[in-house]
């Protein structure tokens, strides 16, 4: 078992060794890397951190992934050709690649995190459509940390990006940093979310929708006994909104609410709290929560890292999902390692945010797009983890 004393997460560390193993070719080109369960064993964490870690990578373009078969060395033609993938800087760094030419316009990103299930295709998304705008895009992550969020902005000005894209930290309060954007009218725009109070463009899901629609999924299979699985609001608009929408969505069946049945205060999938011992923490809360209440048939989870909290719960107090637990959730990558398990989930419109993004930002650059405050549908993707409700004591 690996040195855990290091205060970095596990599913960085486990990341960063990983892919140092595929720089010095320990790994090379083609040839299989560890599963997520070997990763599991030999890092003594839980499948769920080592899952996270080879998202990460298959993010990054390092690793791909072949459901059935596990997970790949990527090879030169996996990856973006070069003309693609130049004008992106590599995260989690702030230098470029290579310089931006006079002419191009430097867009800086800032974001809390990326993974298979959400934020990939954004970011891809965004640098496509850079490119095809002359533009030059520098990232950087901040792992959910306000801190980092106003470093980053700071460090991007110093830089003299043109404009910014950011996807604010989920937490209480705005970074005093944005607001100095806002008040000095600089070219902003932000992502997934509205910040109370900050007159800013912002390009989001309608997630109150999305959230009654995936609600109403549940209830056409007739589960009636719904647990919502979600981190504390913290006044992040994302999560309140799909909140409200499943309220919503019980309201528009007749169908009473119980939030006796909810947890809404996750924080273990938070990017600033993701470690082994609050991930083991929240399942061992989940599995007393089902054993406490036999009547849930189904969990509504905020976001897909929890609904792997959830599926992991239910399994080990000898429930099957989907025959005797449904679970949906938002988001969930396309293709998983091993077992290509896909859940139920509402699939956001991440090319669509990116494109909107650059246009966006480059529209306030210009001076002809006032800020706005876009929102776009989600589109409900059957998957593996919903099926007809069963019958349940009350």
């Amino acid at each position: 078992m690996k040195d855990m004393a290091s205060s970095i997460p596990m599913y960085e560390r486990i990341f960063n060794e990983t892919k140092r193993l595929i720089e010095t070719q320990v790994y090379r080109e083609g040839e299989k890397v560890p599963s997520e369960k070997e990763l599991a064993d030999e890092y003594g964490v839980s499948r769920i951190t080592s899952k996270k870690a080879l998202d990460l990578l298959a993010a990054e373009g390092v690793i791909v992934r072949m459901p059935g078969k596990g997970s790949f060395v990527a090879t030169e033609k996996d990856r973006l050709p070069e003309e693609a993938g130049a004008g992106i800087s590599s995260a989690p760094g702030l230098s470029p690649r290579q310089p931006a030419a006079k002419s191009e316009k430097m867009i800086g990103l800032i974001l809390t995190d990326f993974s298979a299930s959400y934020g990939t295709r954004l970011l891809y998304s965004l640098e496509e459509f850079t490119r095809k705008n002359d533009c030059f895009l520098v990232l950087r992550r901040t792992l959910g940390d306000q801190g980092s969020e106003e470093a980053a902005i700071q460090k991007m000005r110093s830089l003299g990006v043109d404009g910014l894209i950011v996807f604010p930290a989920q937490g209480e309060y705005f970074n005093a940093e944005i607001l100095k954007l806002v008040i000095a009218r600089f070219p902003l725009v932000l992502i997934d979310r509205k910040l109370k109070g900050v007159a800013a463009a912002s390009i989001s899901t309608d997630n109150t929708h999305a959230a009654v629609r995936a609600a109403g999924h549940l209830f056409d299979l007739g589960h009636r006994h719904i647990s919502l699985l979600s981190p504390p609001p913290r006044d992040t608009t994302a999560i309140e909104e799909r909140i409200e929408g499943f309220v919503s969505a019980h309201a528009d069946r007749g169908i009473a609410a119980d939030r006796e049945l909810w947890i809404s205060d996750v924080t273990a999938t938070l990017p600033d709290a993701f470690s082994e011992n609050n991930i083991e923490r929240e399942i061992a809360r989940i599995m007393e929560h089902l054993r406490r209440h036999p009547e849930i048939t189904a969990f509504f989870a905020i976001e897909y890292y929890i609904a792997l909290l959830a599926k992991e719960a239910a399994e080990r107090i000898g429930l099957r999902v989907p025959e005797d637990l449904s679970v949906i959730c938002f988001d969930s990558p396309t293709l998983n390692v091993g077992e290509g398990y896909l859940f139920t989930h509402m699939r956001q419109s991440e090319e669509e945010m990116g494109r909107l993004a650059i246009e966006t930002v480059l529209g306030i650059l210009n001076g002809d797009m006032p800020a706005t405050d876009s929102r776009l549908p989600a589109e409900l993707v059957a998957g593996a983890s919903t099926a007809q409700a069963p019958k349940r004591k009350s």
